[in-house]
């Protein structure tokens, strides 16, 4: 199946975060020709230090960043307004739009749930999560996307890290436009 993928890279720790706990987090997205976009996070290390929220029915969920999830921010590069998604360990999983930085957020009604699956393992948890581009009106016919991928962890202590390919140069903000440093053609550009 022919795709456009990233490679495996790794997302960095907030430089404000405060931790005891030894994790990295390694992440990758994948647009396949059916069009949909597999997001791919894999945390290694003391994972029995980590909140994991428990397994839970497949629904839509607000206030996942809370604890323990994996993140994504969609754009057309076109565009100034972007998606935001939040897959949660528990398979919750939030979708919101965004008209602009931070503005004009709606929840978005997608016809097919997010696929979600999560494999929990001694040193690591890995949360895959499928969505149908054809679900995201505002970029079915973008030729390209610019993405960004985030994480939040809770530690045991309640303590919460921030992970991203790339932050802002003040507080964690995943919304900030900068931070959509990944660049994929999707099947209208193939």
């Amino acid at each position: 199946m022919e795709s456009a993928d990233s490679h495996w890279t790794a997302l960095a720790g907030h430089p404000s975060a405060r931790s005891d706990t030894e994790l990295g987090i390694d992440a990758r997205v994948q647009i396949g020709e059916s069009g949909v976009i597999v997001f791919r996070y894999v945390l290694r290390g003391e994972i029995s230090r980590v909140r994991i929220p428990s397994a839970k029915p497949a629904q839509r969920a607000d206030g996942l960043w809370k604890h323990t999830c994996v993140e994504a921010f969609i754009r057309s590069p076109d565009a100034s307004g972007y998606y935001e998604f939040n897959f949660a360990p528990s398979r919750q999983w939030a979708v919101y739009r965004f008209s602009a930085y931070r503005a004009g957020i709606s929840s978005v009604d997608l016809d097919t749930p997010p696929e979600i699956s999560v494999r929990r393992l001694d040193n690591s948890l890995e949360v895959e999560a499928a969505v149908r581009l054809h679900d995201l009106i505002a970029l079915r016919d973008a030729p390209r996307l610019q993405i960004a991928l985030s994480a939040v962890v809770e530690e045991e202590s309640g303590t919460l890290s921030y992970w991203a390919l790339k932050h802002a140069p003040s507080e964690p903000d995943f919304h900030a436009l900068d931070g959509f440093v990944l660049e994929l053609a999707t099947q209208a550009n193939r």
